[in-house]
């Protein structure tokens, strides 16, 4: 069983800054990527930034140069650090996973947190 457990959202006003934070549990073997997608009501759910195992990052162009994702692999969590936040940045976030759990079926699954709101005040 695998578990994403997302902290550190909340309240901000404009221009303000939050970190949220991701740590991953459970029958894991290996974490190919970690990332933050975010899903604002009456939207779809996008992506926001992703990172590999290798520290390659990817970002939503609506937050490049605001946003930081970052990841300790020993800890087996990823964090994103949002800057200048703005009020479209109001959404629900959530953090994304592929891993495999175990080296007899080395086949990557994606895996889902619950979620944590951030909300951007004008």
């Amino acid at each position: 069983q695998v578990q994403l457990v997302e902290s550190g959202g909340g309240l901000v006003q404009a221009g303000g800054s939050l970190r949220v934070s991701c740590a991953a549990s459970g029958s894991i073997f290996r974490i190919d990527a970690m990332g933050w997608y975010r899903q604002a009501p009456g939207k779809e759910r996008e992506l926001v930034a992703t990172i590999t195992s290798g520290g390659n990052t990817n970002y939503a162009d609506s937050v490049k140069g605001r946003f930081t994702i970052s990841r300790d692999r020993a800890k087996n969590t990823v964090y994103l650090q949002m800057n200048s936040l703005k009020p479209e940045d109001t959404a629900v976030y959530y953090c994304n996973a592929n891993l495999v759990i175990s080296a007899f079926i080395p086949v990557p699954r994606n895996y889902w947190g619950q979620g944590t709101q951030v909300t951007v005040s004008s």
